[in-house]
């Protein structure tokens, strides 16, 4: 006779009261009842797994191990993520399928059908599952360059102008060629973690680049008679006018991608040879990331976590487009959040949902300026505000009040260092005193790329290099790394990107620099005699570690050093 399930995971640590709760669930609801207990999060999907692997006499496995790659693709996507069963390998004429649904009984039948041989189960978490699905079909979906190259040997290329974008791009049938081409374009730039698509229009072809890491790449050369084609595509997928071709059009999209849900900003302008489009790829994980794993470390971090908690004053992320800076404030943001705090944001645009912060999208057409905005939301009960940009006097002066007047405020400037950010609002016309008993610091910042730890070379820093980093004490002989380039990174050599930091703290003396209007290169000299690391300091600390290559550093504080 077959043993309950209940009965096994009592076996396995479950106790009584609670299989006992979620079997009157059961009554009441049907359902399975280790579903019922995972739900209520009594037992891990694992621990149900392995006692259905008892039950039934089927193995229990955490990880698949090596993948018979041509064999797990015999199954079509659609049906191998509705059932969550994948055929793995073949060993002795017996087909070993991973499935974390085994009482699907008609499974088995179907597998035996589709692949021609005895099918043998194993159980697998379904995430493990759907994960390794999503990826291996990932991968064998056609790189752009490749669907490129077969609509050129086809003539007959046309658009389909169809509305409704299937649940997830890695299960697109349709065999439009210019569907094709800018699915796979999307799926290539989220495969290769690029953060922008660049369709630039020239006289005799289009080409598309790829941003990774911060640096743009050619990727393929398409021919210009499909150029109107694609534009139309994405003007369909991101709902904007495909009728209109002079005027700049600005739109967005939403797809999924190997389960991975993307966020896209649209941007097309008309040009001499034609439209050039801009696709921004923004990952909703990646915004959300804590201070630690973004860049912050040693006294940074310490003095900015304390920064974050205070009741008043203006904190000030400074740094040009794309150096992170919403990405800190965002990490700034849901680590002080909390249901007692009442957060609001004035953004634009709004790049990620924050979960239990109100948001608000500015839009100058109906005079909701941040300015605006920020007038309003002092009348909701704010403990902490965001604002996106002190773009103007007006905001800066709001901004400046909400402050004096009990408020947390975070907002970005764009200037070069941090002591900028102070003559900066000068320039503004705002009060040298106002600033001085407001702001309480300026976080300047800059992304690095990652060095590709698969790949990286170890050297021995060199003199000139040490005084090339401000390396004032120590570094004599260190081991620092240079990129290399292997499969792993696309041969670039970097995997990835880190956050390096210039944080101004504003104290007594500092403030009596800004009251007497000084510029920003004396008040720089005074904050690094106090002991403030510059940029290029930082980075040199993140040479040290290993972290980024030296050139990098270089790279994005050059303007600092000058």
């Amino acid at each position: 006779m077959k043993r309950l399930l209940g009965e096994i995971l009592v076996e396995s640590g479950l106790t009584p009261d609670r299989l006992k709760k979620a079997l009157e669930l059961q009554k009441k609801r049907g359902g399975r009842i280790g579903t019922i207990l995972s739900r209520l999060n009594l037992v891990t999907e694992a621990e149900v797994l392995t006692a259905l692997g008892i039950q039934l006499g089927l193995p229990f496995v955490a990880e698949l191990g090596e993948i018979d790659r041509e064999l797990a693709l015999r199954v079509p996507i659609t049906y191998a993520k509705k059932a969550v069963v994948l055929p793995i390998r073949q060993e002795n004429g017996t087909i070993i399928a991973a499935t974390a649904e085994p009482l699907l009984l008609s499974t088995l039948d179907d597998l035996r059908v589709l692949l021609g041989a005895d099918i043998a189960l194993c159980l697998a978490p379904a995430e493990t599952i759907l994960d390794t699905i999503n990826r291996l079909h990932s991968e064998d979906m056609n790189k752009a360059e490749d669907t490129a190259q077969e609509m050129e040997e086809d003539e007959l290329s046309f658009l389909a102008a169809e509305l409704d974008e299937p649940a997830d791009l890695l299960d697109v049938t349709d065999d439009a060629p210019i569907i094709r081409l800018v699915n796979s374009l999307l799926s290539q730039a989220i495969r290769e973690r690029a953060s922008d698509i660049h369709i630039e229009a020239f006289e005799k072809d289009v080409v598309a680049r790829f941003r990774i890491d911060g640096i743009l790449y050619n990727i393929l050369t398409i021919q210009k008679r499909f150029q109107a084609s694609i534009a139309s595509r994405i003007k369909i997928m991101a709902e904007l006018n495909i009728a209109e071709k002079r005027l700049p059009q600005d739109g967005g999209m939403r797809i999924k991608i190997g389960g991975k849900d993307v966020d896209i900003r649209v941007s097309i302008v008309p040009t001499a040879f034609g439209e050039r489009i801009v696709l921004r790829l923004l990952y909703r994980e990646s915004a959300l990331l804590p201070l630690e794993q973004i860049g912050f470390s040693g006294d940074n971090l310490d003095r900015f976590n304390e920064l974050i908690t205070r009741p008043h004053g203006i904190v000030l992320v400074t740094g040009p487009t794309g150096s992170g800076k919403t990405t800190t404030l965002y990490g700034a943001l849901s680590k002080i959040n909390a249901p007692d705090k009442n957060i609001i944001t004035i953004e634009d645009p709004i790049e990620y949902q924050l979960k239990g912060i109100g948001q608000i999208q500015v839009n100058p057409k109906i005079h909701l300026t941040f300015a605006a905005g920020l007038r309003s939301v002092l009348r909701q009960d704010p403990d902490v505000i965001l604002v996106g940009e002190i773009r103007d006097s007006e905001t800066a002066e709001i901004a400046i009040q909400a402050a004096l007047t009990g408020h947390l405020v975070f907002s970005t400037l764009h200037t070069n260092d941090s002591a900028g950010a102070v003559t900066r609002l000068i320039d503004m016309k705002i009060e040298p005193f106002l600033i001085s008993s407001s702001v309480m610091a300026v976080l300047a910042q800059r992304l690095v790329r990652v060095l590709c730890t698969h790949c990286r070379e170890p050297y021995e820093l060199t003199p000139s290099e040490r005084s090339e980093l401000e390396i004032r004490t120590g570094g004599e002989g260190a081991t620092v790394y240079r990129a290399k380039g292997c499969d792993a990174c696309f041969h670039t050599g970097y995997l990835g990107r880190s956050a390096i930091y210039e944080l101004l703290l504003l104290d007594d003396d500092i403030r009596q620099l800004i009251m007497k209007s000084n510029d920003s290169s004396t008040i720089k000299a005074l904050a690094v005699e106090k002991g403030m690391q510059t940029l290029r300091q930082d980075g040199a600390t993140k040479v040290l570690k290993g972290i980024t290559s030296v050139e990098e550093v270089v790279r994005v504080t050059q303007r600092e050093s000058q």
